[in-house]
């Protein structure tokens, strides 16, 4: 116990010792007087005297160590240890690995939503690498507006937990529709024989047609992009948005995907199992992919509900606790919004800071899609048969995931510092890779005596060379890139933090996507093939990825300017409290 506590009680037990006690408006004599000592409080009590008289108690409530501010033991405690409560103190815990929690589900079923959407693709008649462009000009796009104008409309009617649900509900029971009732009628319900003969009429609109013939493919392609747009950078980021203030944003988001990108192992591994499982215990003749889907399905599910789960706990113990949020920043957080679809898309288009964020994800879309569409080409080649094509994904999810690991450790380092440094990383790691794979493409000679020196074809080592690209790109961009956006949103209004990261998120990412799309389709129907319009390609590339730095040095200040505007709020708010 303190010594002030001790000195304290000891003063006051004299003092009683001193007087008299006045009970029931008589006086009575002083009786002996003992300090009794308990975990958290001081008591005097009054020892019966030798005339019987009833004892009397009085107690002194003394501050407990909470409120004393630690005064005792000045170290927090982070589940017993001080050294991990001087790392991540009681309070950033609580609400740190919740959303570390919800953040490896999230891309644990996204890493196997995304492979499988381009296994059943790539793989289904009629179908190829060739579709892709098509899918995201014409269903992603489209699809990805029509949910930012249904997400606008339950933001100003619903509070932000029940958006959450009426959200997330949806995709996951779409997910289970598929792979146990849709994929198992696939022969039944696609149009094969119709689509073949139009097909035979009008070949140049194959790969349009494919989308149709494959439709629920193609639905399941469409759900499994917006769980990237949606779930993870709409409902999870916005909800370490509302929880996290920019210091500790900047302490912990690099080291979320530190955590949560174990998901990329697990999930390629588990992908990796599931094919040979499948495999395995499939009669012959038997669909060994309707079943590795079914495995894949139900583990998706069932990180669902601990999705679930954990949003209620912060929902209900973080957001409420105000050691862990502010109430200003809580109660602004849960406040509803309040423009309509029109006044917010005004607003939105009149913010160069908004605008400068919309460039970055566009660009990073457009730029991830020149380059995969034409390595996932190679790797059908490469892998044509749907189980090994998928085999393959899991293992470079899994590399995908160790890279970023590495990268995590080194990006918080770099965002500590300056977030224009961290912004900066992943446009540069995508320039210097997207330069080495289009080399290769583009020149193959000077790369033959290295394929020659690994035993390998050219056309492997186009698939490993193209892999290493997607490892390096991704992983930047989830150590660095996904982190310095959401950073950018903090200090932002409650309108700008929703419909802004919505339209943003939701719409930009497929944009840009679609526009890389909308590029390639022009250039194959001008030029025939992919590979004709392959070095077109590479310099639009470039082009975009110069965009995308020279937003990066716009928006670096304005982002400083705005969390200093933020800090100062905060700073007031505080002081006033503490006036009153």
């Amino acid at each position: 116990m303190a010594p002030s506590k001790l000195i304290g009680a000891a003063v006051l037990a004299m003092a009683m010792q001193a007087s008299a006690f006045s009970i029931s408006g008589r006086t009575t004599a002083r009786s002996p007087v003992k300090m009794v000592m308990g975990p958290r409080k001081i008591g005097l009590k009054t020892v019966v005297g030798k005339f019987g008289r009833k004892s009397q108690k009085v107690r002194v409530a003394l501050p407990n160590e909470s409120s004393m501010g630690a005064a005792d033991d000045s170290e927090l405690k982070t589940f017993g240890s001080k050294r991990l409560g001087a790392m991540v103190p009681p309070n950033e815990m609580k609400k740190l690995l919740p959303l570390s929690l919800m953040f490896f589900c999230i891309l644990f079923n996204y890493t196997i939503l995304r492979n499988t959407k381009d296994v059943l693709v790539v793989t289904a008649p009629g179908a190829g690498a060739e579709i892709i462009p098509f899918l995201k000009t014409y269903v992603q796009l489209p699809g990805a507006i029509a949910f930012t104008v249904v997400y606008s409309s339950l933001c100003n009617v619903l509070p932000p937990e029940q958006v959450f649900l009426a959200t997330l509900m949806p995709f996951l029971g779409f997910y289970s529709l598929f792979s146990f009732v849709l994929y198992p009628a696939r022969n039944i319900i696609h149009p094969h024989v119709l689509a073949t003969k139009v097909t035979e009429v009008l070949p140049k609109l194959a790969a349009p047609i494919a989308i149709i013939r494959n439709w629920s493919f193609s639905a399941f392609y469409l759900f499994a992009e917006l769980w990237g747009s949606v779930v993870l950078s709409v409902l999870f980021w916005g909800q370490a948005n509302a929880v996290m203030n920019v210091k500790e944003a900047k302490k912990y988001y690099p080291l979320f995907g530190l955590g949560a990108n174990v998901a990329l192992l697990v999930a390629g591994s588990f992908m990796a199992w599931s094919s040979s499982y499948a495999a395995a215990t499939t009669p012959i003749g038997g669909d060994v992919y309707g079943k590795t889907l079914k495995l894949l399905t139900t583990a998706v599910l069932a990180s669902g509900g601990v999705m679930l789960g954990c949003h209620r706990y912060v929902t209900k113990k973080v957001m409420t606790d105000p050691n862990c949020v502010d109430p200003a920043a809580a109660k602004k957080s849960k406040t509803k919004t309040k423009m309509s679809l029109k006044e917010s898309a005004a607003h939105l288009a009149a913010s160069p800071y908004i605008r400068n964020l919309a460039i970055m994800v566009i660009a990073y879309g457009m730029s991830i899609n020149i380059v995969e569409v034409t390595w996932k080409g190679r790797l059908r080649e490469a892998f044509p048969d749907a189980s090994a094509y998928s085999g393959f994904m899991g293992k470079f999810s899994s590399a995908t995931g160790a890279v970023t690991i590495m990268m995590m450790l080194i990006g918080r380092q770099i965002l500590s510092r300056s977030w224009g440094a961290a912004a900066i990383v992943t446009p540069a790691v995508l320039l210097a890779t997207a330069a080495a794979f289009f080399s290769l493409i583009l020149a193959p000679g000077m790369w033959n005596p290295v394929a020659v020196a690994l035993g390998t074809t050219p056309l492997m080592l186009a698939v490993l060379v193209g892999a290493a690209q997607n490892i390096m790109s991704k992983s930047s961009k989830y150590s660095l890139f996904d982190p310095c956006k959401e950073l950018a949103y903090i200090p932002l209004s409650p309108e700008e933090k929703t419909k802004g990261k919505a339209a943003v998120d939701v719409i930009g990412n497929p944009l840009g996507k679609s526009g890389g799309s909308m590029i390639q389709q022009v250039l194959l129907m001008s030029l025939g093939s992919l590979s004709a319009a392959t070095p077109y390609l590479a310099g639009i590339l470039f082009l975009v990825i110069g965009m995308w730095l020279n937003s990066v040095r716009s928006l670096t200040p304005q982002f400083e300017a705005a969390n200093a505007a933020a800090n100062a709020e905060a700073e007031a708010a505080e002081a006033a409290n503490a006036a009153m």
